[in-house]
């Protein structure tokens, strides 16, 4: 198969349990009825990140949301969708980036749900989580040669990692042992969740691994529903000083955001630029943004992305970019000294 470069936008510039729905709720974008197939992902072209192996670990990163229409009803993609195919690349820039010095990035495309929240939860556990999990199959079989990897995902992606999670990494134990930590960033993953998986838990700290990390982030003022929680309280952990307690980081202990700034409103580096607290009553981390001149872009981006204002859904990742990574690096490293057996697996760094 031929392997294409991963794709490297430069920071400036830019199977689990599936629920069978109505046929109503498995239209393709272009009104017919989608098959029940997975996607072929021993076609180059359903991916958008096939890396040069250069690291001895990988990431397998399932990007959020990438398309959208005007149906009120759940309509899936086809997974050759021209707004999806411009806008994962994009998702890709600002957030699996933050891994492309310490790890291999395979991201496949996937068909996936609009941003209907008609039953939303059962849609996307339905053709998104057929495809991914075949995705994620095809990538286990033929391109992970036994290294350990990181699972990645967000909003929909995310939502996806979980059922992945309670799935395919239930059914495959031995390559669950492989997981270093699953970043399942922007949908709660709630206790009731670890509880029906016991062969799941959740990060305490900085350094555990074969662990799931999570968190929502809003302002301090956000009132009313946050429509990506879908009511439920979720597990969190802080990603600045990695405590699940409501001890407040400071921004002085970030190490850098990616925040979009005008006129291209392209997602580019600057100074950490929101603190981090999390609320255990409410299942969310809670973020102050500095310069104030940050709080007028992100109203207009919540208000373009149909999110209340202050729900920071969009910056979930790119607010705490340089922590991620410093992070994930860190666990892969504790991973490596944890598994010393595992041949002459070795980080590069």
């Amino acid at each position: 198969m031929k392997t294409i470069t991963r794709i490297k936008i430069h920071l400036l510039l830019a199977m689990g349990i599936l629920v069978l729905l109505n046929n109503s709720c498995k239209k393709n974008d272009t009104g017919s009825q989608s098959g029940t197939n997975a996607t072929d992902y021993s076609q180059s072209t359903h991916w958008l990140s096939l890396p040069a192996t250069v690291y001895k670990a990988d990431v397998f990163y399932l990007y959020p949301t990438a398309w959208s229409n005007s149906d009120s009803m759940p309509v899936i993609c086809t997974i050759d969708n021209a707004s999806m195919l411009t806008q994962a690349p994009q998702a890709f820039a600002r957030q699996a980036t933050a891994f492309d010095s310490i790890a291999n990035i395979y991201a496949p495309f996937y068909r996936q749900d609009n941003s209907s929240p008609v039953n939303r939860l059962n849609v996307i556990a339905d053709i998104p989580t057929l495809d991914a999990t075949a995705a994620f199959d095809y990538y286990i079989k033929h391109f992970n040669k036994g290294r350990p990897f990181v699972l990645l995902g967000h909003s929909q992606g995310a939502t996806i990692l979980s059922n992945l999670l309670a799935g395919y990494l239930k059914s495959n134990p031995q390559v669950y042992s492989r997981m270093i930590a699953a970043y399942v960033i922007g949908s709660p993953v709630t206790k009731e969740y670890i509880n029906e998986n016991t062969h799941l838990k959740f990060a305490t700290g900085p350094d555990d691994t074969g662990v799931i990390i999570s968190w929502n982030t809003e302002a301090p003022d956000v009132t009313g529903v946050n429509p990506v929680l879908y009511g439920m309280v979720g597990l969190v952990i802080n990603p600045i000083n990695w405590k699940r307690d409501q001890t407040q980081a400071p921004m002085a202990e970030g190490l850098g955001s990616l925040f979009p700034l005008p006129p291209s409103f392209t997602f580019v580096p600057v100074a950490q630029c929101a603190d981090a607290r999390v609320d255990t009553t409410k299942g969310v981390l809670i973020s102050n943004i500095l310069p104030a001149s940050y709080q007028t872009i992100l109203d207009k981006i919540d208000s373009t992305q149909g999110f209340p204002r202050g729900v920071y859904h969009t910056c979930d990742i790119p607010f705490f970019y340089y922590n991620l990574r410093q992070n994930a690096a860190n666990r892969i490293q504790k991973w490596f000294k944890n598994n010393q057996g595992q041949g002459n697996l070795k980080l590069k760094y």
